[in-house]
C-alpha cells in the first residue's frame, strides 16, 4: 500500500474547473477529489453577546431558584422542631404529673422545683421552654379538650396562619 501525498503545487486542471478557479489560487489537492482549504477548513466563531447574555440569566435563575429552596427549607426545619419540642414538653409535664400527682402551674416548674411533694426533676432545661423562633412556649391549664395545652404560635409568632405561620399544639 502506497502512502498518498499532497500536492502542494495547487489544483489540478479538473479541480480548478469544477471550482471555478483560474491559476493557481485555492487549496490543496489531495489527488482523491477532497479540496481542503490553506487554513485547514475550520472557521472559528465565538460567542455573541445576546448568548452569553441569555447564559448568565438562565444560570442566575438556576441559582435563585436553589437559593429559595435551601433558604427557605430552614423554616420548615424549625416549624418540624417545634412540633417535635412540644411533643416532649408534653410527655415531661405528664412525667411530672405522674410523680408528683398534679400537673405544673407553669413550664418554669419543670425545671426548679416548686416545693410540691415527689418532685424529682428537674424535667427540662430553661432553654427547652422557648421555640426554635425564641418565644416562650404558651401553657394553658386546663386545654381545649385536654387536661394541658402547649402551644408554639409559629413563626409569625401570633395565633393563627397557616404553613410555617400556623399554631402547633401538643396531641
Amino acid at each position: 500500500m502506497g502512502s498518498r501525498r499532497y500536492q502542494v503545487r495547487g489544483l489540478c486542471r479538473d479541480c480548478r474547473r469544477r471550482s471555478g478557479l483560474r491559476g493557481r489560487a485555492g487549496g490543496i489537492h489531495r489527488g482523491d477529489g477532497i479540496v481542503g482549504s490553506a487554513t485547514g477548513g475550520f472557521s472559528q466563531r465565538g460567542f455573541s453577546l445576546i448568548e452569553i447574555i441569555l447564559v448568565v440569566v438562565l444560570i442566575g435563575g438556576i441559582v435563585a431558584f436553589a437559593a429559595t429552596r435551601i433558604l427557605g427549607g430552614g423554616d420548615r426545619a424549625k416549624y418540624n422542631l417545634a412540633r417535635a419540642q412540644v411533643q416532649t414538653l408534653a410527655e415531661k409535664v405528664g412525667q411530672f404529673e405522674m410523680d408528683t400527682g398534679s400537673l405544673p402551674a407553669s413550664l418554669g416548674q419543670l425545671v426548679t422545683q416548686p416545693g410540691v411533694v415527689g418532685w424529682l426533676g428537674p424535667y427540662a432545661k430553661e432553654s427547652e421552654l422557648k421555640d426554635p423562633w425564641n418565644t416562650p412556649y404558651e401553657y394553658r391549664v386546663p386545654g381545649d379538650g385536654q387536661p394541658f395545652d402547649i402551644i408554639s404560635y409559629g413563626a409569625d409568632r401570633k395565633p393563627g396562619g397557616d404553613s410555617v405561620n400556623a399554631d402547633i399544639r401538643n396531641e
